[in-house]
C-alpha cells in the first residue's frame, strides 16, 4: 500500500463483550452495563492488529491501556505514536509517554452531531470487521487466552478475505 511495512503509529481501542456462560476472569462494565470481559486491541493506521489483551470489564481503559501499549511498543520497536479516544488519559497517558511515544487523545468534537473522527475510524473499522464474526459476537470462551486467540483467528480470517 506504499507505506513501510513496520508500524510507526498505533491506535488504541477497547470494546466490552459480554460472556455467554461461565468464564475465567469477568467483571461488569458500569458504563456499558455489560457483564464480561473487555477487550483491548492496538492496530496501525491500516487496521491491522497489532495487539489484543482480554480483561475482566472491570477495569478501566486508564489502567489496562497503559500495559497493553507497553506490549505492543516491545513487540513493535518502530512505534512513535499512540492515539486513543478521551477513555485513555490520566495514567495510560503517563504509562505511554514513559517508553517514549507520543500520545493524541483524539476527543469527541461538541455540537457538531455525527462525524468521522481523524485516525480513530481505522480501530473502528477493525472492531467493525471482528463484529462480522459470529464467533466474537458474545466471548464464548472459558480461557483468557483462547479468547485472545478467537479475535486474532478472526482477524485473519478477515485478511485473507480481503486478499
Amino acid at each position: 500500500m506504499g507505506k513501510d511495512p513496520e508500524p510507526t503509529y498505533a491506535l488504541i481501542d477497547s470494546r466490552s463483550v459480554e460472556t455467554a456462560h461461565a468464564a475465567q476472569h469477568k467483571g461488569f462494565d458500569g458504563g456499558k452495563k455489560v457483564k464480561g470481559r473487555k477487550q483491548h486491541i492496538t492496530t496501525d493506521t491500516q487496521g491491522h492488529l497489532l495487539y489484543v489483551k482480554v480483561r475482566p470489564a472491570n477495569i478501566h481503559d486508564t489502567i489496562a491501556g497503559g500495559d497493553v501499549i507497553k506490549k505492543t511498543k516491545s513487540k513493535y520497536p518502530t512505534i512513535k505514536g499512540v492515539g486513543g479516544d478521551a477513555g485513555f488519559r490520566g495514567t495510560f497517558k503517563t504509562a505511554a509517554e514513559t517508553i517514549g511515544l507520543t500520545v493524541d487523545i483524539i476527543q469527541r468534537i461538541a455540537d457538531v452531531g455525527w462525524q468521522v473522527l481523524p485516525r480513530r475510524w481505522c480501530v473502528e473499522r477493525t472492531f467493525s470487521w471482528m463484529g462480522g464474526s459470529r464467533r466474537l459476537s458474545k466471548d464464548y470462551e472459558f480461557l483468557v487466552s483462547s479468547a485472545e486467540s478467537m479475535v486474532k483467528i478472526s482477524h485473519a480470517h478477515t485478511l485473507l478475505r480481503r486478499v
